[in-house]
């Protein structure tokens, strides 16, 4: 493909293209460029991967970090701080997004339900555990939450759901396209993980105006601050569980919240600024 298109830069994203087909680009004097998503820190060979990935970071011609933090641990990863580049995600939705009324329908869920919303990989970066934990530790007894997403963990997250008593409360709807249209469903959104980038789902949920409350981790307090959602440390069943309570009992507040993270996502995360960084840096590689 690079002897028939001639291309002035070839820009990959992931670990395979990182490692095997960057190198390709490299060999025949392709400048490469990569934007690094995140790492999910997880074991086994996954972890070698992600190890080996880190290396090859070092031969690209720029590195595009999407976090302050992931920035910093490039550096550490031996990636010369000259050939990073900060660019978080930007935002345009896919596809209309659906009215609070017509997204609980689609989903299956009463129009008068306390909902609390969870989407994502159910793999353990994401902290899904956290998730059924905080729900069981919620004081509000009638919430529930849906879940978007689909992942190994489920059957040990539905055990773990039948042992704290909340089974019934949890609905699993599996992988939903354009997840990101349903969330003007959900009366809070929930997010638990141990590690980020720059997640889309939080700027979906910022364009939704779905209240957020999520764990302060890698790139999303650049993302969101006290003005924007509610945020806990990773882990804190505890804190989670009463930032729920917090934001369906203070529904004013909530709003508030929703109108700044709008706000900051229309002046911070629009996709005109973030497209001509990456003009600027392809024409770097040159």
């Amino acid at each position: 493909m690079i002897t028939e298109l001639r291309p002035d830069v070839v820009h990959t994203h992931g670990y395979r293209p990182d490692v095997v087909d960057s190198g390709v680009a490299r060999s025949m004097g392709v400048p490469t460029v990569t934007t690094v998503h995140g790492f999910t820190r997880g074991r086994g060979r996954g972890r070698i991967y992600e190890w080996i990935q880190r290396r090859w970071y070092r031969r690209f011609d720029a590195v595009v970090a999407v976090s302050a933090p992931q920035r910093a641990e490039l550096i550490e990863s031996g990636v010369r701080p000259k050939r990073i580049h900060l660019v978080q995600n930007a935002w345009k939705p896919a596809a209309p997004p659906l009215t609070r009324a017509e997204a609980r329908a689609a989903l299956g869920l009463e129009a008068d339900a306390r909902i609390v919303g969870w989407v994502g990989r159910l793999s353990p970066e994401k902290g899904p555990e956290v998730m059924v934990e905080a729900l069981a530790a919620c004081d509000a007894t009638d919430v529930s939450v849906s879940v978007i997403g689909a992942g190994r963990m489920e059957p040990e997250l539905g055990a773990l759901a039948d042992e704290r008593g909340v089974a019934t409360r949890i609905r699993w709807h599996g992988v939903v396209p354009d997840a990101g249209r349903y969330l003007a469903a959900f009366d809070v959104l929930l997010m638990t993980s141990w590690t980020e980038g720059t997640p889309i789902v939080l700027l979906e949920a910022m364009a939704a105006g779905a209240p957020i409350v999520t764990t302060s981790v890698g790139g999303i307090p650049d993302v969101v601050s006290d003005r924007e959602a509610v945020l806990a440390s990773a882990g804190d069943v505890g804190g989670l569980a009463r930032a729920i309570t917090e934001v369906l009992e203070n529904p004013e507040a909530a709003d508030v919240r929703c109108r700044e993270a709008r706000r900051r996502l229309e002046r911070d995360f629009a996709v005109e600024p973030w497209v001509q960084r990456y003009r600027d840096i392809y024409s770097s590689c040159l």
